[in-house]
């Protein structure tokens, strides 16, 4: 006999965590030891279970003397596996037990977990036990060793590329053995198992998920809710890995352009909420036909710059959605300094705004709901990067124009950062979601299309600033030789400010540097935000 480490495998109730049990068991440096505290458990809550007595007559009711001998014990192998199910572990018992050994976490949807439980046992909110898996997993990350966590989908879409990573994870390395074992009950399997374990039993491996899964049990529906947010909590902490590939996958999820934007706290409806959780109902017109009205503005030194004028806009806006009431201008306002000032973003930051229909009750219009199409207001809120290089310049390509002059198209021309639309006729008109100066001789040239140019508060923003500046501006239509030919070139926007172009179509504009006139209009729009804009009214007694 000799001093074995032991891996505990925390879990909820199926969650595959007996076939995991299996895989681990197959081992050659693995003994097992199934759900040491399930007794205790039951003592202690007086759950009701058809192998209560004799559970209770087998298990050492000592929980100390338990851990000491069974968990902790001596063994004859290296290392000892322990199945645990979160909330059967005492209180008193926890924070030692996480203290020493080796864990992971093991989660499964509750959508499939409720739909299994409940074959065999009326499900609890207290017998899914999410809370205190997440608990688990947030005290042993304030000890300083977050632990693994695998999803039981992953296990069984590709059991060696989760079981390879898992060891990994836990510094022992992968046997193959783990992939299958046979058939059949198993000398360590709890007094529980001809209850709960008929379906492993039978199985000799993971088993991929069933294409089409059975009905949910719908009288379960509120246990699902009050259990879904632990579950995607610790679901955002899984490694995604597939066979070729044994590290870490970069999901979509995980790119985020600025660290500091990755956890802010986003405007919905009424209230604030984590962005990771926040949502909007699939009822909701804006997924059923589009109908939303987008905003973006930006604040600057604790002042949000235009923020009237950008209110004004995204209000005449929404006169366009199906909706009864539209918020008024304070209320936004509110929602949009509240976003701010929760995130401390009073710097520089860039705000989006969206105006959305309510949560309804059915994908078409419902006479008898007319009340619930009202609208709801999303503020989401980032700390502001440079968008283009202000000094070097961007390079622009062209790209014509769609049918309908969509401005949202994309460039993939070479190191081209944005696209210039051309309509048919080979007259330039906006920049995706932006629009275009350029200057000749000392004169300011934009173009003067009302199909073409964006309704833009920052271009007659920029006009001013021209007037102001003394400069003559010519509002024309303008073709691409001429931008080609030209001595400076500029593009604008809300987000990226006045931002130099050098380059189109791989033509270099002038000498490719930023020209004097456009040096001259960007100081005057810096200028311009250190002045003015609406302040955010901190409240520095709190």
């Amino acid at each position: 006999m000799e001093d074995v480490e032991v891996i505990h495998a925390w879990s909820t109730p199926r969650s595959l965590s007996t076939s995991l049990m299996y895989s681990f068991a197959q081992r050659d440096d693995m003994e097992i030891v199934d759900e040491p505290f399930y007794a205790n458990f039951l003592r202690v809550t007086g759950v009701e279970r058809p192998y209560r007595d004799e559970l209770l007559s087998r298990t050492e009711p000592d929980v100390n003397k338990l851990v000491k001998e069974v968990i902790f014990g001596p063994g004859k192998k290296k290392y000892r596996y322990c199945k645990q199910i979160a909330y059967e572990c005492p209180h008193g018992i926890l924070s030692e037990l996480l203290k020493k050994g080796k864990h992971f976490i093991l989660i499964r949807n509750p959508i499939n977990i409720l739909s299994s439980f409940h074959k065999v046992s009326p499900a609890s909110f207290l017998e899914l036990g999410y809370p205190g898996l997440l608990a688990i997993y947030t005290e042993l990350s304030e000890l300083g060793a977050a632990p693994p966590v695998i999803n039981a989908e992953d296990l069984q879409n590709d059991p060696e590329a989760v079981l390879r990573g898992l060891c990994d994870d836990l510094g022992i390395p992968f046997q193959a053995s783990m992939l299958g074992w046979e058939a059949g009950s198993k000398e360590y399997d709890g007094v529980w198992a001809p209850w709960w374990y008929k379906g492993v039993h039978k199985s000799t491996c993971f088993i991929k998920p069933r294409k089409y899964p059975p009905s949910f049990p719908f009288e379960l529906y509120d246990l699902l809710e009050q259990s879904m947010p632990f579950y995607d909590m610790l679901n955002s902490q899984v490694k995604k890995r597939t066979s070729n590939s044994p590290s870490p996958l970069l999901l979509y999820n995980d790119i985020q352009p600025v660290p500091n934007n990755e956890k802010t706290l986003v405007w919905v409806g009424s209230e604030l909420v984590p962005c990771g959780i926040s949502k909007v109902s699939v009822f909701d017109w804006v997924l059923r036909g589009g109908a939303v009205v987008l905003e973006g503005l930006c604040a600057y030194n604790g002042k949000v710059f235009k923020l009237d004028e950008h209110i004004d806009r995204i209000l005449y806006s929404a006169k366009a959605l199906p909706v009864n009431q539209v918020l008024g201008e304070e209320a936004i306002k509110d929602a949009i300094f509240k976003t701010l000032i929760s995130n401390g973003m009073l710097k520089s930051s860039c705000i989006k705004l969206a105006l959305i229909c309510c949560k309804k009750v059915t994908f078409g219009k419902c006479a008898s709901h007319d009340d619930l199409y009202n609208c709801s207001l999303i503020v989401a809120v980032e700390r502001k990067e440079p968008i283009y290089d202000k000094s070097a310049g961007m390079k622009l390509a062209t790209r014509a124009a769609m049918p309908n002059n969509s401005p949202n198209l994309d460039s993939d021309t070479g190191e081209a950062r944005d696209a210039i639309i051309m309509d048919k006729d080979g007259v330039s008109s906006k920049i995706n979601a932006t629009n275009i100066f350029m200057v000749k001789k000392g004169e300011v040239f934009a173009t003067n299309i009302a199909k073409s140019r964006l309704p833009s508060i920052t271009y007659i923003t920029v006009v001013e600033i021209i007037n102001k500046e003394k400069l003559t501006l010519h509002e024309q239509a303008i073709t691409l030789s001429e931008f080609h030919t030209a001595d400076e070139v500029w593009a604008i926007g809300t987000m990226g400010e006045i931002t130099p172009v050098v380059m189109m179509n791989g033509c270099v504009i002038a000498n490719g540097e930023v020209g004097p006139v456009t040096k001259r209009v960007i100081d005057a729009y810096k200028d311009l935000i250190e002045e003015s804009g609406v302040a955010i009214p901190v409240n520095h007694d709190a």
